[in-house]
């Protein structure tokens, strides 16, 4: 949610946003004018309150017909009072509704365009020249019995899949792995609830955009995560931090699953795009004056897990259009993977301001200022197992089928190299 005043001040700068996502600009003028109802609406209720109260005074010091004239007053203010109270309340409902429509403003340096309109920041590591011909992580899986998409696809459906034997272990691996070097860099450990309430799922802006992909169980009105910054996010809701110690970091490993609607005949071979996955999230609470550091932080902290790896990749500074309501500025990490002969998306970093905050009322306060101030959040994958698997077998393999093991991952994986037992 953006901060009204802004909108107030300055709407060319939230239509000028909203233009370059994409999206309807006239939500802007439509959010001014119910915001002016509304305001209206406040100071009619306060002014009849006032009133209320002060007739209220005069009624204790009063006596006989006067006071019964008085109370008859009364009696007709406290309708009045009653009847600006529901009209400012449902201005306010509507004035929220209109509100949670537009998404976040743009960080000025946000490349503006469509999917395709990203940047490229750096390249970073060549991608392997092999002496056979690649496989890809469906050959691969099957010659390991590391996934078997035909039995998932008979157990769960399309796009679902199963780990087992050296596929189950590279993905534990991965997690461990990324859960110690997240928590070397000074995040808290977390394993988050995958079935969240209404609020938290809204207040993290999964409602709008991005509601067609979000798993709803109607029975019981809570979502199945599509990510756990979902839960992370909502961790501090209605709280109220100490500024002081800002930032706080915490990394959260969970299941995630996805609908992937809008995505028919696309990525459709292996496990690129699937409805369940694990992932390994960073999601991080600081001050407005330090986000944009942050941000860096979070990318930089991607990259480390990347390199450490081996896996050559590519940064992307992700286009407007393709950023998703909360975010005011993306970037994606995507490794290379040789079976597929493309970049394909591992990771990404957002920083969301404090669009989110606002939604789920997360404040902070210090001693330097004056009353409080919503915190800035961001997110950003530490790893997305599905597909950094994809892009360890395909990276390692050998022509005999086999994949040699990243060396930081060996310790949990137990061996060199992955073969079928």
């Amino acid at each position: 949610m953006i901060d009204i005043k802004l909108i107030r001040e300055n709407p060319e700068l939230v239509k000028s946003s909203q233009r370059g996502r994409g999206e309807d600009e006239s939500i802007v003028d439509a959010l001014i004018e119910i915001d002016g109802k509304r305001r209206e609406a406040i100071s009619a209720f306060e002014t009849v309150r006032a009133e209320q109260n002060l007739l209220s005074k005069s009624v204790g010091a009063a006596k006989g017909d006067e006071k019964a004239a008085l109370l008859e007053k009364a009696k007709g203010l406290a309708a009045q009072v009653k009847e600006a109270d529901a009209k400012r309340a449902e201005l306010e409902a509507a004035t929220n509704v209109i509100a949670k429509q537009l998404s976040n403003v743009l960080d000025p340096d946000a490349p503006i365009g469509g999917e395709e309109d990203f940047k490229i920041i750096e390249h970073v590591g060549e991608p392997r020249k092999f002496d056979f011909e690649p496989k890809d992580h469906v050959e691969l899986g099957k010659l390991l019995g590391a996934i078997d998409t035909e039995r998932g696809a008979k157990v769960a459906g399309a796009r679902s899949y199963y780990l087992t034997g050296p596929g189950a272990l590279l993905e534990l691996a991965l997690i461990n792995y990324a859960i110690a070097q997240a928590t070397k860099a000074g995040f808290i450990p977390v394993i988050p609830p995958v079935l969240v309430n209404p609020p938290a799922m809204e207040g993290t802006g999964f409602l709008g955009q991005a509601a067609e992909n979000v798993y709803h169980i109607e029975k019981d009105d809570v979502y199945l995560v599509g990510t756990s910054e979902v839960p992370l996010a909502a961790y501090h809701m209605d709280e109220t931090l100490d500024a002081a110690k800002l930032p706080i970091r915490y990394t959260g490993y969970s299941p995630c699953f996805r609908r992937e609607a809008g995505t028919y005949g696309k990525d459709t071979r292996g496990i690129i795009r699937v409805h369940q996955f694990e992932k390994v999230e960073m999601f991080v609470f600081t001050t407005p004056e330090d986000a944009k550091e942050e941000h860096k932080r979070l990318l930089q902290w991607e990259k480390d897990f990347l390199n450490a790896m081996n896996i050559p990749y590519r940064v992307l500074d992700i286009a407007s259009g393709d950023l998703g309501s909360s975010a005011n500025r993306k970037f994606d990490i995507e490794a290379w993977m040789p079976g597929r002969g493309e970049y394909g998306e591992v990771t990404s970093a957002s920083n969301c301001t404090d669009y989110q905050s606002r939604r789920l009322n997360i404040r902070c306060r210090s001693q330097e200022r004056k009353g409080t101030q919503y915190v800035h959040t961001l997110n950003g994958t530490a790893i997305s197992c599905a597909r950094a698997i994809i892009a360890v077998l395909e990276n390692y393999q050998q022509e005999d089928g086999s994949v040699v093991v990243p060396e930081v991952l060996r310790p949990w994986v137990g061996r060199d190299v992955l073969t079928r037992r």
